[in-house]
């Protein structure tokens, strides 16, 4: 609605005003003496009702009775109409007083009910005539929501608050039997989610939005296949962690995502704790243009750390996240650093001169297959770029030093997860004479996450196929990038020094059926429209990823999501011998037969017997 639209609406509602008050007050005086008015009140009303209705017309302006937005009126707007004509008719009534106008008072009680009613009633024909202006502005297709609770009620709201929405809200379905023929912000429920074919058939609705931001991947999964079987276009709303974590709208719907299936039960922050250990603090992050340590720059962003420094080697990488942070967190002080870890001297200049309080070590090297190829790079870059930092966190006195690991790391059998481990071992060992908290936290896959397979399968599919699988029994732990970096938050605030924290992955999930998921999402059939062909495990691969060994036992922590593995820590002299080897060879027999030394479970293909 335009600038002048507006004031001409304005002027239009004061003149309906003006007449309905011109007007109340004679039909109160009919009312009162039964059609017929006698000389005298006549006489004096015809004399008092300028004044009347020019004080009544302030008094409504001042209110704000034209200021508000009546096409979007509730049941507010109705009480504030009550207000403004109980206050507008008690200044008539003092007025009468001071000036001893002989105006019977039931004559004033009727004209306060009147003008309640004829005011009220002018508002909503006008919102009716709104509403069909804009209804027939252009043909709007037939909306249905699943899911009648407060996220759907305020779907409700933000849709009929947009004078550009292309459409129109039919009604809800939900599978509560209390809400079953009821209605909710007007409309009405019109069955249950396993009626859904039924009610799109019978009600020609065009779209359907699922409103259940709290619902789980199970939950998502069979209303998706249920919409689905309708063949009308299906979107929803974000999830909790994308409100929570992404800023977006609750009314920013869009298409049913990989994520959205594979939900769980949305994460309890105790965010006082976490406020505690990052607010006010130095934070630094290493890795921080990764998925994972951008995902930590946004969220402690929220906490209001004091300044934090995002250090990566990929200058593009760290350029984008920090002017996405600049534009969403303006107030928030950053500083950009691209260095490399393993460059001991740099990064003791980083140290040096930022001091930081709190660091987040998420920069490492993570692709399997290519490590196995190169594992002097992987040792140089996991093992002694991770002791660089920590040793320097140590010197400089730094709080806390969360080390970001990985299920790899658990009876490894890739260079990757061998050489995580080793910096598991290497922060234990650090901590032992260490004033500074250092903790590792461990958890599986992050979808979407730079080199995991979900990226690799949209690419696949964008090109016609095939999907390639590795082995048809492979299972992988999967996370949100936001709900595991909250947990990475939250287990930071729990370190005493030298845990490794384990986060509840949930039920391990088939690669096979992500990859079939995927390719009904993009609205195609796997095996018929794309083919999915299996290749074979890769040099490091498992079946299956575990986040114990079996020598580790958990105990609980005071979050239900997140346990503390027992972990004994390997032999001090043992431990330095090892590295020392590590450190002078690149030779890949001797690298892995020292890793095999360090981790006993072990086991990789390229050792020789």
């Amino acid at each position: 609605m335009n600038y002048l639209q507006q004031i001409r609406d304005k002027f239009k509602l004061i003149l309906i005003d003006a007449i309905i008050l011109g007007i109340v007050p004679i039909l109160a005086l009919l009312l009162r003496f039964e059609g017929t008015i006698p000389v005298k009140e006549f006489v004096t009303f015809r004399s008092c009702l300028p004044w009347m209705v020019l004080l009544n017309l302030v008094i409504f302006y001042f209110y704000g009775m034209y200021h508000r937005i009546w096409h979007y009126a509730r049941m507010r707007d109705l009480v504030a109409i009550i207000g403004a004509v109980t206050l507008s008719q008690a200044a008539v009534f003092i007025i009468t007083v001071m000036l001893s106008l002989e105006v019977p008072r039931s004559v004033l009680i009727l004209n306060w009910l009147l003008s309640i009613g004829a005011i009220g009633a002018s508002r909503l024909m006008f919102k009716i005539n709104l509403d069909l202006v804009t209804e027939s502005k252009g043909e709007k297709e037939n909306l249905l929501i699943v899911g009648a609770g407060d996220a759907g009620a305020m779907l409700v709201r933000e849709l009929e608050q947009n004078d550009n929405a292309t459409t129109r809200i039919i009604g809800f379905v939900d599978d509560d039997e209390k809400k079953q023929k009821g209605r909710l912000a007007g409309f009405p429920i019109l069955g249950t989610i396993n009626e859904l074919s039924d009610v799109v058939k019978k009600n020609k609705i065009d779209e359907i939005v699922i409103a259940i931001p709290s619902a789980d991947g199970d939950t998502i999964r069979h209303i998706d296949l249920q919409c689905r079987n309708t063949g009308v276009k299906v979107r929803i709303m974000p999830s909790i962690y994308e409100m929570v974590s992404d800023e977006v709208s609750m009314g920013e719907m869009r298409e049913i995502q990989l994520e959205d299936l594979l939900r769980r039960d949305p994460i309890h922050l105790d965010f006082a704790k976490i406020t505690n250990y990052i607010a006010g603090k130095t934070v630094l992050i290493t890795g921080a243009g990764g998925s994972i340590g951008s995902e930590i720059s946004r969220q402690i962003s929220r906490v209001g750390a004091r300044e934090i420094i995002l250090l990566g080697r990929g200058e593009n990488s760290i350029y984008e996240i920090h002017q996405e942070l600049k534009r969403k967190f303006p107030e928030q002080i950053y500083h950009t650093v691209i260095a490399n870890i393993t460059d001991k001297d740099r990064m003791a200049r980083v140290f040096e001169r930022f001091q930081p309080q709190v660091v987040f070590h998420a920069a490492a090297h993570k692709h399997v297959p290519l490590m196995e190829i190169q594992p002097d790079e992987a040792i140089r870059n996991n093992v002694f770029g991770t002791k660089n930092v920590a040793e320097l966190a140590d010197q400089n006195h730094a709080e806390i030093f969360v080390l970001i690991s990985t299920d790899k790391a658990v009876n490894p059998t890739s260079v990757m997860g061998a050489t995580k481990r080793t910096a598991e071992l290497v922060l234990q060992e650090i901590n032992q004479h260490s004033m500074t908290k250092f903790v590792t936290v461990r958890f599986g896959n992050v979808l979407g996450s730079r080199g995991s397979v979900v990226p690799l399968f949209e690419k696949q599919i964008a090109a016609g196929g095939p999907v390639t699988v590795t082995h048809k029994d492979m299972t992988r732990f999967f996370m949100t990038i936001p709900e595991a970096v909250q947990l990475v938050l939250q287990a930071g605030s729990q370190a005493e020094g030298g845990e490794v924290f384990l986060f509840d992955m949930g039920k391990p999930v088939k690669i096979k059926d992500m990859a079939e998921d995927l390719i009904r999402l993009h609205g195609l059939t796997p095996g018929k429209d794309i083919k999915i062909i299996y290749t074979g495990l890769r040099p490091g691969e498992k079946l299956y990823e575990e986040l114990l060994t079996s020598e580790e036992g958990t105990t609980s922590t005071k979050h239900k999501k997140i346990f503390k593995a027992q972990i004994q820590p390997l032999d001090e002299s043992d431990l330095q011998q090892s590295l020392q080897t590590l450190k002078e060879t690149t030779d890949k027999q001797v690298i892995l037969k020292t890793l095999k030394h360090m981790i006993p479970t072990y086991k990789s293909k390229q050792l020789e017997v």
